[in-house]
């Protein structure tokens, strides 16, 4: 209509479906996803450093990746049960957000590559299955926040966007120098067994 102003105003939350509702939905939503990733990914690293739920603990963890190249293994396997364990805590808490998402993300990465790589993605046939899922609930959560349902909300903590890259070049950084690590020579009686 001529003379009358049309609203220019940002879209309201009734023209795009959200509403507190949904909102409220969504937090629970990454309450969920948090509780369970982080809950698991904590379970899995107090695997490695407690023996917790059927786990090797630091000893046995360590003997495996000094099995497969990680020496000295006793020290790997507290770094990724560290990761794993605290980072899977801060997650389901949400605390301290991204930093537990992110730190778990190391582990995850050298698991895909360095124990299950080569193999089908499924875990019936020892792929890696399992830590990608758990990267890319992972990296979600870093994406999306902790939500509303947080220890972060709650005391009113955001930890410094510079520290949250600082920690995913950390882990980064880590992981590179996991890869590039000198890897152990066969042995000729190793070769002739395989």
């Amino acid at each position: 209509m001529p003379g009358k102003k049309r609203d220019t105003k940002a879209i309201k939350a009734k023209d795009t479906g959200d509403s507190k509702d949904t909102v409220g939905a969504a937090d629970l939503g990454l309450l969920t996803l948090r509780l369970a990733v982080g809950g698991l990914l904590a379970g899995h690293g107090g695997q490695k450093l407690f023996g917790w739920f059927g786990g090797h603990g630091l000893e046995g963890m360590g003997g495996f990746l000094e099995s497969i190249g990680y020496r000295p293994g006793r020290e790997w396997a507290m770094l990724a049960g560290l990761s794993e364990f605290g980072g899977g805590a801060l997650t389901a808490l949400g605390l301290l957000h991204p930093l537990g998402p992110i730190s778990t993300l190391g582990a995850m990465t050298i698991a895909t590559i360095d124990v299950h790589g080569g193999k089908p993605v499924w875990v019936t046939e020892g792929g890696a299955e399992l830590p990608i899922t758990y990267m890319a609930a992972a990296l979600a959560l870093t994406l999306a926040g902790p939500g509303a349902f947080s220890l972060d909300r709650a005391l009113g903590i955001r930890v410094p966007k510079a520290v949250a890259a600082l920690a995913l070049l950390a882990v980064a950084g880590g992981v590179v120098v996991a890869e590039t690590r000198p890897k152990p020579v066969s042995s000729p009686a190793t070769n002739e067994a395989a």
